[in-house]
């Protein structure tokens, strides 16, 4: 089969499609013809060699897909060759193959494209976790959104809009503000050019917020600390402006709040059998009737990897950028 596979001996590590082993698969996995990938910020830090794949995954690129299924194991039940699903990786998305344990496995929706199916899997189960089960985010309660037009960024105000919370979220222009607010953020503000917190409480006469989802880090911390109302969570699931700053633990004693790190990948797979079980239980009535949807920014084809993840680097997409395998 033919994989994306990184130039790690070239300058900047290009990315080249080119011939690769199969991947085998076990008698609870499935092979998956793959029609659709799509990139996330951790394929980048991989590439540039800083996030490494956990012991056992696949080292190509590539967190998510959607395909066919082209072979079963011997222990599968309730799934034919044929089935269209989606499935989160952790890794091998950047590929004509993958084997994917049966248990991930998502049913593709009859009416979505694979190009949608691709952009599902973790962006959507990423704000998941971190919303309802690290956060245990409540109906009513109110939550900031960093980055709300990234991939995670456009799940995560749908989840929490859908489930009955106010949505506040953060981007850098205005075309980003726009899409936020249209997928129900209530204040969409721009980073570049106010302070995040003071129009936070402006709008809020004075308080804050119970939740704030934050991929920025160290440099929003003392913020984000300041704008947590009592009991109020704070989850890092990146650091893309550093991971180390000060803090005043008084702040966190007399508030009683919580801070809390999370990450996807390196879970075990019965921790992302039980995240994909309980995000589709919840939610996927809603994608089923359109209410919830990926958002796309773009498709390029599969060869064109290098100029796709260039894209993401510069931060000019808004939500998922798609990376077809099959024309």
């Amino acid at each position: 089969m033919k994989a994306i596979v990184v130039q790690t001996e070239q300058e900047g590590h290009p990315l080249a499609w080119q011939d690769v082993p199969e991947p085998g698969y076990g008698p609870d996995e499935v092979l998956v013809k793959i029609h659709a990938t799509a990139l996330n910020r951790a394929d980048l830090f991989q590439r540039a060699g800083n996030y490494p794949p956990p012991p056992g995954a696949s080292e190509i690129l590539g967190l998510e897909m959607a395909g066919e299924i082209a072979a079963l194991g011997a222990e599968v039940t309730g799934w034919q060759v044929g089935d269209r699903v989606a499935a989160l990786l952790p890794g091998g998305g950047y590929a004509e193959l993958v084997n994917v344990p049966a248990g991930m496995l998502i049913p593709l929706p009859a009416a979505w494209t694979f190009e949608q199916g691709a952009a599902l899997p973790e962006v959507f189960l990423t704000a998941y976790v971190n919303l309802f089960m690290e956060a245990a985010l409540q109906p009513g309660e109110s939550v900031l959104v960093h980055g709300g037009a990234s991939g995670v960024g456009t799940a995560a105000i749908q989840l929490a809009r859908q489930a009955g919370c106010r949505v506040f979220v953060t981007a850098g222009t205005e075309q980003k503000l726009s899409v936020c607010q249209s997928l129900g953020a209530e204040l969409a503000i721009n980073y570049k050019t106010t302070d995040f917190a003071e129009q936070i409480r402006a709008h809020t006469q004075g308080g804050g917020v119970d939740v704030i989802l934050d991929m920025v880090g160290a440099g929003y911390l003392e913020r984000n600390i300041s704008l947590l109302n009592t009991r109020g969570r704070l989850v890092f699931i990146a650091t893309l402006s550093g991971a180390k700053a000060q803090i005043d633990i008084r702040q966190l004693m007399g508030r009683r709040l919580r801070l809390i790190g999370s990450v996807l990948r390196a879970r075990s797979l019965a921790e992302k059998v039980e995240i994909k079980d309980r995000f589709m239980a919840q939610f996927w009535k809603q994608f089923l009737d359109g209410t919830i949807r990926p958002v796309i920014d773009s498709v390029y084809p599969i060869r064109q990897a290098n100029q796709a993840q260039e894209k993401m680097a510069q931060n000019q997409n808004i939500g998922k950028i798609v990376l077809r395998v099959v024309d």
